[in-house]
């Protein structure tokens, strides 16, 4: 909104009418203690944290934007809150608060704003009302144990193209939601979509953390989105941002007027703590009022919107004004304070639901419990699977592959819990920022090429076997090429095209998942990586929850482009070994080699095995292939 464009004689009486009746007249002090525009039977509360405003109003549709008929009152110098109700304003009204500072106003939306106008930015006084209802025949949704979860990250502007909209929706993805749940995931987690400026954007400069962008439908729409991936039984993770805010359209820049050099006032650290890579709007965490703010925005996700976790982006941020670890000079301990004090409120409220951190540091402490020190995240995304598996598949020389490397990124882990960790080998930031898609990477041009398809889906085999919850960015299953754009949506054709390479991401995920009650193991905490061989460039482990027949399970994979006719390997049981899944089946592509490899019998040869293990057997390797082996139970 613009200042209203008011006669000169109209803007005099009604200042003079202000003044005449402020005598008689005393704005009614809020009812709730929530900050934002609250709706109630007797009409709208207003309350805003503005400690250094001299005299505040509330101007909107409600009273035809006049920047002075309607006062807020203050609560009291040392909350800095001022608050009234307007019996004249309802749900759907427009409005900003204006704000008087040292002879100067500014008109600034609403922090809490639950939603925007595209034009003018002004905040909508919203009811927060939703139907959560399920309809009886569908089965109640709990989420899945997170030994149990494979991740789907997307972005809502590209996942699915809308022919009467520049960017996708939020009903465009719950379009695709059979899809994904045919495919067989069970989680989904979505990059940020608060409200941002413009149409396209990857989410990660919210100007207003608390509204959802129109763009992509609104408020409403999301939970409709949230709603029915529950009734596909699909989990819903949401990306979230508090290592900064905007820095464009940024309504909280300056809020009350004050600020300290030359910063952003008093939502953001005035001082060399504001630095960050997305411009100097680092909140500062150390104020109760914005860590509030924070609080109050993670547990809107959890409750308003029913989430099932959040990924908080960039945390080494949170935490150190350099976003780095061995820079103790730099560490922020209130940033450290806020994440413990939210992941602790959570643990307590809400355990089930999954806070992810996006750190990137290696730090295990990030994802320790909050009474031992550490930040109480439940799992963290791990830079010490993808570097090393991505380098591995991408290297053009098999000889300079580092198969030592592969084996110790299977088998890390933080505070020794396999699913403290979340794995991967394409992101949003993997795909970008210089980087493109594995098949891309491969195989520059040619991501449709054979070695892009064998070493690419190498890679998956590892995300989906090695311990830790496994994660694919939209597109990855049907070799989407190139890198990701927030102006370029999937080619869905390629679920034609790459119909074989689909069907192996859908075998896989149901071994991930023991769908077919053959695979236990992987979902389990233990593995062996019992066979590392960098001259064959080989490696192979064991995976296994409880142990033995439909549990104990086997992944040998060969980096190199030389088949193994007959390699042995170690086995840890003796009898029958089946072939559950070979990569190098012609189902999947029909160039590949259709290398077969027979079920195997588990031999002790004069009481002697391979790799450590008391069995061994022999089994035949095709180039750029893996084999997922286990038992049937006798």
């Amino acid at each position: 909104m613009t200042e209203p464009k008011l006669n000169q004689w109209r803007d005099t009486l009604d200042r003079f009418w202000y003044y005449l009746s402020r005598p008689f007249r005393r704005p009614q002090p809020a009812v709730y203690p929530s900050l934002g525009a609250q709706s109630h039977d007797e009409g709208v509360v207003f309350r805003v944290w503005a400690p250094h405003a001299d005299k505040l109003f509330v101007a909107g549709t409600f009273n035809n934007w006049s920047p002075w008929r309607t006062p807020l009152r203050l609560e009291s110098t040392e909350t800095g809150i001022w608050s009234g109700m307007v019996s004249k304003a309802t749900v759907g009204d427009e409005y900003k608060y204006v704000i008087h500072h040292k002879g100067k106003s500014h008109l600034r939306a609403d922090p809490y704003s639950r939603e925007v106008t595209a034009v003018w930015l002004n905040s909508v006084i919203t009811d927060n009302q939703f139907d959560w209802t399920r309809n009886e025949e569908d089965a109640p949704f709990q989420m899945p144990a997170w030994n149990e979860l494979v991740i789907y990250e997307l972005h809502i502007g590209t996942f699915h193209e809308n022919p009467d909209s520049v960017v996708g929706t939020f009903q465009g993805t719950i379009d695709k939601l059979p899809y994904l749940r045919d495919l067989g995931i069970n989680a989904i987690e979505i990059m940020p979509f608060k409200e941002f400026s413009g149409d396209y954007s990857w989410g990660y400069n919210p100007a207003f953390p608390f509204a959802i962008t129109r763009t992509y439908g609104g408020r409403e729409a999301f939970q409709e989105l949230v709603k029915a991936a529950h009734q596909h039984g699909i989990a819903v993770i949401v990306d979230v941002v508090y290592n900064h805010f905007g820095p464009q359209d940024l309504h909280l820049w300056r809020f009350d007027g004050w600020h300290k050099n030359d910063l952003g006032g008093i939502y953001f650290y005035n001082d060399w703590r504001s630095k960050t890579p997305w411009g100097d709007t680092r909140p500062d965490y150390g104020r109760p009022e914005v860590r509030q703010y924070i609080r109050d925005n993670v547990f809107m996700w959890l409750d308003a919107f029913q989430v099932d976790g959040l990924r908080w982006d960039a945390t080494n941020y949170i935490r150190n004004a350099h976003g780095r670890d061995g820079d103790a000079g730099s560490n922020i301990t209130e940033g450290w304070q806020v994440m413990q004090e939210i992941n602790e409120e959570v643990r307590e409220k809400q355990a089930w639901k999954l806070m992810i951190a996006e750190d990137l540091q290696s730090n295990e402490w990030l994802t320790r419990p909050c009474d031992e020190g550490g930040t109480g995240f439940g799992s963290q995304w791990d830079a010490q699977f993808v570097h090393p598996v991505r380098h591995a598949v991408i290297t053009p020389n098999d000889e300079e592959r580092d198969i030592t490397a592969v084996g110790t990124a299977i088998q890390f882990r933080y505070n020794n819990d396999a699913f403290q960790r979340i794995i991967y080998t394409e992101s949003h930031d993997e795909v970008a920022n210089g980087k493109a898609r594995v098949p891309e990477e491969i195989a520059p041009g040619d991501a449709a090429g054979f070695f892009a398809r064998k070493r690419s889906t190498l890679g998956a085999a590892l995300v989906f076997t090695s311990p830790g919850i496994p994660m694919i960015f939209q597109g990855q299953e049907f070799l989407e090429n190139g890198w990701f754009s927030d102006q370029t949506p999937l080619d869905w054709t390629k679920t034609d095209t790459f119909s074989g390479i689909l069907r192996l991401y859908k075998d896989l995920i149901a071994l991930r998942r023991n769908l077919h009650d053959h695979s236990r193991g992987l979902l389990g905490q233990h593995v062996n990586v019992f066979h590392i061989n960098n001259l064959t460039k080989v490696v192979a482990f064991h995976r296994w929850y409880d142990g033995g027949p439909q549990d104990d399970v086997i992944i040998i994979a060969n980096f190199a482009h030389t088949p193994q006719p007959a390699y042995a390997i170690g086995l840890p049981q003796p009898g029958l070994w089946r072939v559950r899944l070979n990569s190098d089946d012609q189902q999947y592509s029909p160039d590949f080699g259709n290398y077969h490899c027979p079920d195997i019998i588990a031999a002790n040869s004069n009481g002697a095995g391979a790799d450590g293990l008391p069995y061994l057997g022999n089994v035949r390797l095709a180039p750029y292939a893996f084999l997922v082996l286990s038992q049937d139970r006798e």
